[in-house]
């Protein structure tokens, strides 16, 4: 299968995999945030398209496409091309300049990187049917309040990943109750019972715990107690394809 990236500029953005690192999660003790792999795997599920350039953004809380300043940090001829008040309403537009297209049925989430916090700006989402669509998209944020934000450059603007969405829509949403499932009910209390256990040892500080620091069930794909077969399709670090050049 190909995910095609057609530019429709003659110097497009970078883009690369999705990296798992993220400056916030270095600055916790111990890295602590890198041990959730559900954050670890989002991070890494797509792929960046980077900023060509620095440069800084500023809106004054006005409702007009004049009330947004960008200054890039140097000259840069293609600065238009590549960011601009658009939308207006505190609405800044990045242009990825790419045209994708997806195999049949398979359409394209754009939106911020995965658990990179901006402060005064706020990524938005869209899904686009990337599978017939013949022109591109645009990549949108908007301000939270009136002020100045800085995108470095090799920052990531934009994160796309894949989705077969029709198929959605044939899912129905069941609540059942838990006992219902004898099965997974004993994994569940085997794993609470688990949990609770080694919280406590973590709070009398006891070696082995502290040793341990945190339960890795999730991380490796195992269930608590031996109370059923460990998942086959389980994975805990996801490896995408760098951009190449096609025929």
């Amino acid at each position: 299968m190909e995910l095609e990236a057609f530019p429709t500029s003659p110097r497009p953005p970078d883009i690369v995999p999705g990296r798992p690192q993220r400056a916030w999660m270095d600055n916790f003790f111990d890295r602590h945030p890198y041990r959730c792999l559900p954050l670890s795997m989002a991070n890494t599920t797509g792929w960046e398209i980077l900023c060509p350039v620095g440069f800084t953004a500023e809106w004054n809380g006005g409702l007009n496409q004049a009330d947004i300043k960008v200054t890039p940090d140097h000259p840069y001829p293609q600065m238009d091309d590549f960011v601009k008040s658009h939308f207006s309403h505190g609405v800044l537009t990045m242009h990825p300049q790419y045209l994708f297209r997806t195999p049949e049925n398979w359409s394209m989430w754009v939106m911020g990187p995965p658990n990179h916090i901006k402060d005064g700006i706020q990524p938005l989402m869209g899904l686009v049917e990337t599978d017939w669509l013949p022109f591109p998209f645009t990549m949108n944020w908007m301000f939270t309040r009136p002020g100045k934000v800085r995108f470095a450059k090799g920052e990531p603007f934009c994160f796309i990943t894949l989705v077969q969405d029709r198929a959605l829509e044939e899912f129905d949403l069941v609540q059942r109750a838990l006992d219902r499932d004898v099965e997974l009910v004993g994994q569940y209390e085997a794993w609470r019972r688990q949990r609770e256990d080694f919280n406590a040892k973590l709070f009398k500080r006891e070696r082995g715990a502290v040793k341990e620091a945190w339960q890795r069930y999730y991380f490796r794909g195992e269930l608590p107690e031996d109370t059923g077969e460990a998942p086959k399709a389980h994975t805990n670090k996801r490896r995408l394809k760098a951009l190449r050049l096609g025929l």
